[in-house]
């Protein structure tokens, strides 16, 4: 049984951490794999950075006065903003709202795009983290993935990116089209021989409207990609990497902390074209969704689809990004960031210990080994509660 005591305080939206996310939906080329809100077009650079400042001034009220913990820039592909462009959104950022001086700031690259000039200006604009889209180290994958650099560019990329940031994350995929183990191996083994702080490991999936789910290339089969995804997890470990979530990978002390407040259910602020928010407020919490198509956003930046959570969706919705975590998160946790008592989880926990699924350690609720395996199997227990 969960130990009902251990509930945390009384709601409040000091409780709950605030982090900010921008999205810049502009790429060189779509990748066929791809199903971000990202567009092949010209950037409006300027255009788009006065609307971003407008949608943060139109979403103040909702969050006046709450400190921001981590800032991420994502796409698309930010990596094509010119480096007064980060300047000039950190500034109003920091304007506006108070920004903790140890924030993590994280920027998305891609390597086909990358100026060690413009590294330079991101460094000095604030930015004190980098994640690298490399996906591949093997020139025929990357061309399977539809990438625009190479295996010599992905590496030229990471050696700027390691000049100028102490914290750089490499997006990898596996079970790519046509792959074998060797080869993912060789993949794994060259991102760790780099020695970057940060790993992030997906398995390449079909994703609806993309397509790659059109016309599906040739994959390896289940069993493959198991024992790729094991494989992955050994070499990392070996490595001093801690897998501390589904696909995320770190050296001690080096977890994305933008991330793991999305899944300890915290609050996102999201600006741009398509990005999403979760805010807490006095009457629950709140899902805004801004215009997807940037033409859209951009005639109207202040413009939102948006709905309170119901009650009986929260359990749901918080264990699916809470039992992501390898520790999962502290008891407390679920009664503090959606006002709800353990009871309301007590009987899809009990049925996720008696499956060995879950586990209650030291006042966390955790995935066992075998719940981390079969995860998709303990999310539904509390989405079908």
């Amino acid at each position: 049984m969960i130990p009902i005591h251990a509930v945390g305080s009384a709601p409040t939206i000091q409780s709950v951490p605030l982090s900010f996310y921008v999205h810049w939906p502009w790429c060189v080329r779509k990748c066929p794999y791809c199903d971000f809100n990202s567009h092949e077009s010209a950037p409006q650079e300027a255009a788009y950075l006065a609307a971003l400042i407008a949608d943060l001034e139109a979403a103040l009220p909702t969050i006046w006065g709450r400190p921001i913990i981590s800032v991420f820039i994502g796409g698309g592909t930010p990596s094509l903003m010119s480096g007064a462009t980060i300047d000039a959104l950190l500034a109003a950022l920091r304007m506006r709202l108070p920004l903790l001086p140890d924030a993590e700031i994280t920027l998305e690259a891609n390597p086909g795009t990358v100026e060690a000039a413009r590294f330079a200006a991101y460094r000095d604009a604030g930015v004190n983290r980098l994640s690298l889209g490399i996906q591949s180290f093997d020139d025929r994958k990357l061309a399977a993935l539809g990438r625009i650099h190479s295996g010599d560019e992905a590496q030229r990329a990471i050696d700027i990116a390691q000049k100028h940031f102490e914290r750089v994350n490499l997006d990898l995929m596996y079970a790519l089209p046509e792959q074998t183990l060797p080869e993912a191996q060789r993949d794994l083994a060259t991102a760790i021989a780099i020695g970057v702080s940060h790993l992030s490991a997906y398995h390449l999936t079909l994703e609806p409207n993309t397509p790659f789910h059109h016309a599906p290339p040739p994959l390896p089969d289940d069993d493959l990609a198991a024992d790729m995804q094991e494989m992955v997890e050994e070499m990392l470990a070996t490595a001093g990497y801690q897998h501390y979530e589904t696909s995320a990978f770190a050296k001690p002390g080096q977890r994305c902390q933008h991330n793991l407040n999305y899944w300890g259910f915290g609050d996102y602020l999201g600006i741009g074209a398509g990005a999403h928010s979760k805010l807490s407020d006095h009457a629950g919490i709140r899902r805004e969704a801004r215009p997807r198509h940037p033409k859209d956003y951009l005639a109207d930046p202040t413009t939102r689809n948006w709905q309170l959570v119901a009650p009986e969706d929260l359990p749901g919705e918080f264990m699916m990004n809470a039992l992501r975590l390898t520790d999962g998160v502290p008891l407390a946790w679920f009664t503090e960031r959606t006002g709800l008592p353990l009871t309301a989880i007590e009987k899809s926990a009990l049925a996720g210990r008696q499956e060995d699924l879950l586990e209650v350690v030291d006042n966390r609720l955790k995935p066992t080994s075998h719940g981390r395996r079969f995860l998709n199997r303990l999310i539904t227990l509390f989405l079908d509660a």
